[in-house]
């Protein structure tokens, strides 16, 4: 970022000297940028050096919620079944408060450094090999993420469109052709809303992404009330009869503490519930009056809201179908139940609407990596969007399993992203002089490291093992 500098030859950090270059105008900066700290009332306070944001607190909200949202939600009451209703409670708040502690590790690095990308804290920490390596994760991890959302909409699409025409299954008409409907999803949809030059424009679609999801969970609410769990409510009748008629007479209880093979598989699948970490900085970055506070209470707010709609998914869908729920909640609902395929339909537009918060992380990853020192362009800006959506579409039409190998990927960025990196980037960039190495905070933050890393162990060792034996876990963000 090309900055004015005054007589004295400190920078100018007015409003009027810094230039509104858009979401991407952080990528001006250089990696040997000095960040002042500005003095006010005898208090150090940090001056960021990058634009000034103009998103508002609530599409903020927004978008940082839709981040958070993924299509494990849908995996999540069939991690209840395995975990029992008290177990997963206390699980599923350890995992929320330990993600609301790791973004406050983000804030406070960013906020000692005045800066709020996450490439430049890995230069920070460790020069060009941590910048490099924190693109890397990040572009790999939400890939992975937009090819996982892809997939459902080219697997889901053509069933709920067969469904509310009463088409026949085999139907070959094209509008019901899974490759062609996620190409034109990715034109006429997520191209356009990732041309959009600023993150928080996306804030309106945000909203209406997390309304799609509110009507999913009123209506797994409502179901629990008019379904039985004797009757066949599965799409496979046949198949859910058998279990039914072959199962204990407890399989219709629920279960407060459950302890079984498959509650191991849970575990890791929580506690990447609530990954939105590449999304923070981006969306910090674009606040109107940016404080850590101010973010902080942004991150707390939408993990609060992701927990009550997750927590009540789960014990809704559970209690709905208890011990024979499936991993994916969708698939115990008749595909010729009206209201369940306009949920599926919802559902796929709320996925559809977060692929582009996703994209934008990738964007920025590789214009720090390949264009560090450019101003903002509309060719290149649109040029990396349309190779993206391009590259995962390929993936998604042409790797069978795409999820499985971004899976095991995921398996190494999601825990580098939450518990790992962040906790890293606190104790090499806090000065020694403001917290030794032996203080509280940095002992926690080391801690947390090491829990990142026991994460990441469980993930290689639970998939594979599903590779050895075929037997698939609950689905993932």
């Amino acid at each position: 970022m090309e900055l004015q500098k005054m007589s004295n030859g400190h920078h100018d950090l007015s409003p009027s000297r810094i230039p509104e270059n858009g979401f991407d105008a952080l990528e001006n900066l250089t990696d040997g940028d000095n960040f002042l700290p500005n003095k006010s009332n005898g208090m150090t306070e940090t001056q960021f050096t990058d634009f000034e944001g103009k998103t508002s607190f609530r599409m903020s909200i927004f978008n940082l919620s839709n981040a958070i949202m993924g299509s494990g939600i849908l995996g999540l009451a069939y991690a209840m079944a395995n975990t029992g209703i008290i177990l997963f409670v206390i699980l599923l708040i350890l995992i929320a408060i330990l993600s609301a502690y790791s973004i406050h590790l983000l804030l406070k690095t960013a906020g000692v450094v005045g800066i709020r990308a996450y490439e430049q804290l890995g230069y920070r920490a460790f020069g060009s090999p941590g910048k490099i390596l924190a693109a890397c994760i990040i572009t790999l991890h939400n890939i992975g993420a937009m090819s996982s959302y892809l997939f459902i909409v080219k697997i889901e699409l053509p069933s709920v469109i067969q469904g509310l025409m009463a088409l026949p299954d085999n139907s070959t008409y094209w509008f019901v052709d899974g490759k062609c409907l996620i190409i034109i999803v990715s034109v006429a949809i997520i191209l356009p809303l990732a041309f959009m030059k600023r993150l928080g424009y996306l804030g309106y679609t945000s909203g209406f992404s997390l309304s799609c999801m509110v009507f999913f969970l009123i209506s797994v609410i409502y179901k629990k009330f008019v379904t039985e769990c004797s009757l066949d409510h599965s799409y496979n009748e046949t198949a859910v009869t058998e279990n039914i008629h072959n199962t204990t007479d407890d399989t219709c209880e629920a279960k407060f503490i459950t302890v079984n093979p498959e509650t191991a598989f849970t575990i890791p699948i929580m506690a990447f519930a609530f990954v939105c970490h590449p999304e923070v900085l981006p969306i910090y970055t674009e606040l109107k009056n940016p404080k850590k506070e101010r973010m902080q209470k942004i991150a707390n707010i939408s993990i609060l809201a992701m927990f009550v709609m997750y927590l009540l998914t789960a014990i809704f869908g559970y209690l709905t179908f208890y011990g024979n729920v499936k991993s994916e909640l969708l698939e115990m609902y008749s595909k010729k139940d009206t209201l369940m395929l306009c949920v599926r339909l919802a559902v796929l537009i709320a996925v559809t609407l977060t692929v582009p918060v996703v994209l934008f992380p990738i964007r920025r990853a590789v214009l720090q990596l390949l264009f560090p020192d450019q101003p903002f362009h509309w060719v290149r800006h649109i040029s990396i969007a349309v190779c993206l959506l391009i590259l995962v579409n390929l993936l998604v039409i042409f790797v069978p399993n795409i999820r499985d190998i971004f899976g095991f990927i995921g398996a190494t960025s999601a825990p580098s992203l939450i518990f790992i990196l962040p906790g890293i980037f606190y104790i090499c960039i806090v000065p020694k002089e403001k917290e030794p190495l032996k203080s509280r905070p940095k002992i926690q933050a080391l801690a947390f490291v090491i829990l990142g890393f026991i994460f990441m162990i469980m993930s290689f060792t639970f998939i594979i093992i599903e590779w050895v034996t075929g037997k698939k876990a609950s689905g993932g963000h």
